[in-house]
């Protein structure tokens, strides 16, 4: 049985050895995700080269997402044992080392005593600690009223759920960690803190100037996303439910409906949805993960997303085989026996540039469960038909065949597509032909198998899906 739902992995200390990454591949790694928050330059590149050797020795065409860290705020250096808060006390957060008191931390966003208002809540350390602002001097310093209490620490990340952000979702460091990304060929970027989808179009823009062609990932983890979701849902290529930050900057209540909204959304409009953050964390040290754990991942695959993700369980966590492994088996459970999963067809909309191709795709995925086809062979040059065909959830295994490289690595992160290189176009009868005879040396189709083909008549000329075929395997 092919694994139809993707997994994204974090590649870290813990993962930077060849040989697990080509242990995590065999496993079940679809993606390997770069954090540009964490690590240099010298490492992401490594992890990157290391990866694509890889690829070319065991014929795996593993997508790499480089992860941008958008303007992640930060609270500055606090004593080593940390600041203890209590409920009640007067707290000052101040850009200026001439401004601090006690109680008081500095803050590495400059503009924030001009962006917060008297009344905002502001949150530490995940929403561990939990300040009300009584007053800002607009210049360096925010006085505010501890609500929840802690210790704080150094570095601790700073959320603003009722805050307007005048800085831009896109920081100089990440301008520069783009530039690293694109020179080294990543196959999508990941977008953090986007709030509307302008910030996309200028991301867009930038790599086109930077001459790459990665695909762009919207992370969800603001307020003002969510209320521009559409926009965004419709104006990225793909979408990342980040439930870290998106879990503390909305009541955290919201966030399950929440997820199976952005699922089903970006499923209609065939835009791939990643799933990420603590979906197995306590493997970072275990072996095996909690029950809730389990069903997390269980209700990400049965909810209809293309990929769930691990951070630190790959990243730093001691067992980055075993989560995959264990990963693995829960999504192959779950798709083999959870058949609301599949069957969701999307209806072609008339006088649209795609009619003929989205008609095609339609009808390949009706034709597929009426006749229960084994598979479902693409052949494509832009990916179009394999995003549209993945979107409606056939149960057939979707094959794609390209003699585009890239689009090949970009294709591992969508749901139930499995990639291979192709490059001869002799006529569309041999082209078919030889397509099935490789699935069937391959053990991926036999004998008797019924099998759909798309392709693009006349087939030289890589343009739009306009033919599908039914046969059986010889």
């Amino acid at each position: 049985m092919i694994k139809k739902t993707k997994i994204v992995a974090t590649v870290g200390p813990s993962t930077t050895e060849k040989e697990i990454l080509e242990k995590m591949i065999q496993e079940g790694v679809n993606v390997f995700r770069i954090n540009f928050s964490h690590g240099c330059y010298e490492d992401h590149i490594s992890a990157i080269k290391k990866i694509k050797e890889v690829d070319k020795i065991i014929g795996s065409h593993t997508a790499i997402l480089a992860d941008l860290q958008g303007p992640k705020i930060r609270i500055g250096e606090m004593p080593d044992d940390g600041l203890l808060l209590s409920a009640g006390d007067e707290f000052l957060i101040t850009t200026s080392k001439n401004k601090r008191t006690k109680l008081s931390a500095l803050i590495t966003y400059k503009e924030l005593p001009k962006d917060v208002k008297k009344g905002e809540h502001i949150l530490l350390d995940d929403g561990k600690i939990v300040l009300k602002t009584l007053k800002t001097d607009n210049e360096t310093s925010i006085t505010t009223k501890v609500i929840a209490g802690g210790r704080l620490y150094s570095r601790k990340g700073v959320n603003l759920p009722d805050t307007v952000i005048s800085t831009s979702s896109l920081t100089k460091k990440d301008k520069a960690d783009l530039e690293v990304a694109i020179k080294n060929n990543v196959d999508w970027v990941g977008f953090s803190f986007v709030r509307n989808a302008r910030e996309i179009i200028e991301l867009r823009h930038l790599i086109t100037q930077l001459g790459g062609n990665a695909k762009i990932i919207a992370k969800i983890e603001k307020p003002e996303a969510v209320e521009n979701l559409e926009a965004i849902i419709e104006e990225s290529d793909a979408i990342m439910v980040a439930r870290g930050d998106l879990g503390v900057e909305v009541p955290l209540e919201k966030v399950p409906l929440l997820q199976k909204r952005i699922v089903t959304h970006s499923r209609q409009l065939a835009k791939p949805v990643i799933i990420a953050t603590q979906m197995m964390e306590s493997m970072m040290n275990n072996i095996t993960p909690n029950r809730a754990e389990v069903n997390d991942v269980a209700n990400a695959v049965m909810d209809g997303a293309d990929a769930v993700m691990l951070s630190g369980e790959t990243s730093i966590g001691k067992h980055p085989i075993e989560v995959i492994k264990i990963m693995t088996r829960i999504i192959k459970e779950v798709e083999e026996k959870f058949d609301p999963l599949y069957i969701h067809e999307s209806i072609p909309k008339k006088n649209h540039e795609r009619f003929i191709t989205d008609s095609i795709c339609f009808n390949v995925c009706r034709l597929a469960q009426r006749v229960e086809a084994k598979g479902i062979v693409t052949m494509t040059h832009s990916g179009y038909t394999a995003f549209k065909i993945s979107s409606q959830r056939p149960k057939s295994d979707i094959f794609v065949f390209s003699s585009n490289k890239k689009l090949l690595e970009t294709l591992s992160l969508v749901w139930g597509v499995s990639t291979y290189y192709y490059d001869k176009t002799v006529s569309t009868d041999h082209t078919i032909a030889d397509i099935m005879h490789l699935l069937k040396n391959d053990g991926l189709v036999n004998s008797g198998d019924l099998i759909i083909n798309t392709a693009s008549i006349p087939l030289k000329e890589n343009g739009k899906t306009n033919m599908l075929k039914l046969s059986y395997i010889n």
